[in-house]
């Protein structure tokens, strides 16, 4: 976007987010405050890049913590009478805190023992620890760690398994605790007039917010509970569930690919070290050459440094929302820029003139100096991925599908990328966004896909495939589907087809249409509109839904001083829920919602709450499962186009489609390995577990080679007559054979390795086994 744009966008205020960040680090300081003398701090890993956003090492050291330790398994040394444990309520957390308390008390080390849990107490934490002896000798408070602002108009819970939780392991605590945080907005900043969803459990989260509400009314109600405001005037609650496909795309703006490549925790990039660290006391002559170019090779062998990726970098946040192909045009424009500005510092003779000069060196030059060679570099370590076969290849793939091109091509196009040995997350998000964009994949060729998928990458990714079908998800299907199919799976049938139509997803892929790419949602996905934030343009820019609102300003020759401006700005229509898009709705799967509410005592009006027309209001767009920093550029930009109404997005966490995958399938690995590690163990899991390992067995057996040759086949074994109620027992193959001594072998020389890894080795010996008809030689 233009400096116009932004200017333009930045001149309406927003609301001051940093309240909460102030209201977590005070939660924090009282919480260690609460327990007097110097104290050992044992931290649950997850918590650190959120808490990183809140405070530093340096206040909790000033708040009496004396060493710092990562709360995992093996002794705990400890200098100090306290010792204070933070983490959310993980059931794995619970023996490893036991045997700290345990093996303290055998070694007669007396300790007291604070624990508190993010975000609230636990009534199964509290007695899990109880069956293990310990719960007497630990003090258990809450820390109430809710919405941290990652960006003036980003806030996020940094729930990173909130997805997985939700759809996967079936534990809704997640929606609970947004509910909580957004009650807490709305204390601080006053009530959501219109609360509108879609989806099931963005309908169970708004439920919870009109009972909060009415609980209020027994209760000391905060003045922005029970009097009018105009600082909001909606919010809007997307379910996850309710667009996957845009997650499973590659995000294409800068900020989104620096996350797929690199990958952004807690708004900090690791990045090599020496692009991170400023050049020690340049001289002022070198400060006027362009950064140096490193190769990226070397920059990528590099010791990593964190970065943080902050709204106060003035050149990070003009370059974030840019498609990445408009990135090397941005920089090389600032460069220029830069230059003449040192030029013409450089001509400076008097000596107010140098102290001058050396002033603005100091100031804001030397910072965009760095930060455009900061941004250059990142530039020079995506470009190398962007060329890449299976970069490309992946983009080509997404693009018919997303077109509807050629199904089946696209199906073979993947199992090639299968046995070019492309990433396991690529490859399962391909087939992901194939099955949902078709209705599903056909039934022999997705039962060849997944053979082969389990050859190349290991069977220990068998449940992933299984959850990926589960009925709560249901975005990995056959067409058609069994007769057996859950209810719940037919009533998940995603109409993308039409909803390309109806929302206006796809933009042409021509030279005519590359306006309306630019000056349209669809530019983070190279011409293609994420569905979530089309379904928020139903509710906040209805225009924008069904033609370009830019392009009409361009064209239409309006009066500029009242609804027309220059920056293409058209005044924000009142909201009025979801009128004019029931229908389109309505074949979307899962829960329509459209609350109005009203404060404490107030009779809502049937048209909803007025808004004052001379006073911006705010928006707010709340993703429950997660959300992908292209659609907080594609939220941007609508908000650029409107007069009077900003855009506070709030998410559960950032995602990409990697981390989704990656999430399902370490849930699985960590339950086989480790015993579930989520607070609420579900039946669910347990079934999809025995119902694999079944499936597993039969994938043994189906994926035993088999010789070509008459000669050394093994013919089918003949039922044999029963005998008392007796069944007839199937021959062993000859790699069932190896395979049953192999691992009992394998079991007994190597009992440390796991059984998943156990299986991998046997399979690899089978292939040089002298028992194996087709040997490799």
């Amino acid at each position: 976007m233009s400096a116009e744009d932004q200017n333009a966008y930045e001149a309406e205020p927003l609301l001051d987010t940093n309240l909460l960040k102030e209201i977590s680090k005070k939660a924090l300081v009282d919480a260690l405050n609460s327990v007097n003398g110097s104290k050992t701090l044992v931290l649950d890993p997850s918590l650190a890049g959120p808490l990183g956003l809140v405070t530093e090492v340096a206040l909790l050291k000033h708040h009496g913590v004396d060493k710092m330790y990562w709360l995992e398994r093996g002794p705990l040394p400890s200098s100090t009478t306290n010792i204070v444990y933070l983490c959310r309520p993980m059931v794995n957390y619970v023996k490893i805190i036991a045997d700290h308390i345990k093996r303290h008390a055998k070694e007669s080390s007396k300790h007291n023992y604070t624990l508190f849990l993010v975000p609230r107490l636990s009534s199964l934490f509290s007695r899990l620890l109880e069956e293990e002896g310990v719960f007497g000798d630990i003090t258990i408070s809450a820390y109430n760690l809710q919405f941290l602002p990652i960006a003036d108009d980003v806030l996020s819970l940094e729930y990173e398994s909130a997805f997985q939780d939700i759809w996967v392991d079936g534990d809704e605590s997640v929606v609970y605790d947004s509910a909580q945080a957004l009650m807490t907005l709305q204390r601080l900043f006053g009530l959501f007039p219109r609360l509108l969803g879609k989806g099931d459990h963005a309908a169970r989260l708004i439920d919870l917010l009109m009972t909060h509400i009415t609980q209020s009314h027994n209760a000391s109600t905060p003045d922005t509970l029970s009097e009018p405001t105009s600082n909001f005037d909606s919010l809007i609650v997307i379910d996850r569930r309710v667009d996957m496909i845009t997650p499973l795309l590659t995000q294409l703006t800068y900020e989104g690919l620096i996350d797929e490549v690199l990958g952004i925790r807690n708004s900090h990039v690791e990045l090599p070290a020496s692009l991170v660290n400023p050049p020690s006391n340049p001289p002022a002559d070198a400060a006027v050459a362009p950064p140096a170019v490193t190769s990226s090779t070397s920059l990528r062998k590099e010791n990593k440094k964190k970065y943080h990726l902050s709204s106060a970098d003035s050149l990070f946040k003009e370059l974030r929302d840019l498609n990445f192909s408009n990135v090397g045009k941005q920089l090389n424009g600032v460069a220029r820029r830069l230059d003449e500005d040192y030029k013409v510092l450089l001509q400076s003779k008097t000596t107010a003139q140098l102290k001058d000069f050396v002033e603005r060196l100091k100031g804001r030059l030397y910072s965009e100096h760095q930060s455009l060679r900061i941004h250059t570099g990142i530039s020079e370590l995506l470009v190398p991925m962007t060329r890449t076969e299976q970069f490309n290849k992946s983009l080509e793939i997404q693009q018919n599908l997303l077109a509807s091109y050629n199904i089946s091509d696209q199906i073979s196009s993947i199992e090639d990328m299968i046995a070019r040995g492309a990433d396991m997350e690529t490859i399962v998000r391909l087939l992901c966004l194939a099955s949902i964009t078709s209705g599903g994949i056909k039934a022999k060729a997705l039962d060849n896909i997944k053979r082969e998928f389990l050859q190349t990458y290991g069977y220990n990714f068998l449940p992933l495939l299984l959850s990926l079908a589960a009925p709560s998800l249901a975005i990995l299907l056959p067409n058609p589907l069994a007769p057996t199919t859950p209810s719940a799976v037919l009533a998940s049938k995603y109409p993308f087809p039409s909803l390309r139509k109806s929302l206006r997803l796809l933009i042409d892929d021509n030279p005519e249409a590359l306006d309306e790419v630019e000056n349209d949602i669809s530019f983070v996905y190279s011409g293609y509109a994420p569905i979530s934030v089309r379904l928020v343009q139903c509710v906040a820019q209805k225009g924008g839904v069904l033609s370009n609102p830019a392009e009409k300003e361009k064209t239409s020759g309006l009066d500029g001083s009242n609804s027309v401006h220059a920056v293409g700005k058209v005044q924000a229509h009142p909201i009025v829920g979801w009128k004019g898009f029931e229908d389109i709705l309505a074949t979307i799967p899962g829960k329509t919602v459209d609350e109005v509410q009203s404060p404490v005592g107030v009779i809502a009006p049937l048209g909803g709450i007025a808004r004052p027309k001379d006073k911006a209001t705010t928006t707010v767009v709340f993703f429950l499962g997660g959300c992908t920093y292209t659609e907080i550029a594609a939220l941007r930009w609508v908000a650029r186009q409107n007069r009077g109404r900003n855009f506070l997005i709030a998410t559960t966490g950032i995602i990409t489609g990697s981390s989704i995958v990656d999430g399902i399938a370490a849930l699985f690995l960590l339950a086989i390995g480790e015993g579930q590690n989520s607070l609420f163990p579900c039946l669910k899991l347990i079934w999809i577990h025995f119902f694999a390992h079944f499936t597993y067995q039969n994938f043994v057996q189906e994926m035993a080679p088999r010789s070509s040759t008459s000669g050394t086949s093994e013919k089918p074994a003949k039922k044999s007559e029963s005998r008392g109620g007796g069944g007839g027992k199937k021959k062993l193959t000859a790699f069932n054979k190896f395979m049953q001594t192999e691992m009992a072998r394998l079991k007994e020389d190597e009992p440390d390795i796991s059984h998943q890894e156990r299986f991998k080795v046997a399979t690899a010996n089978w292939k040089h086994s002298s028992q194996n008809p087709n040997r490799a030689s």
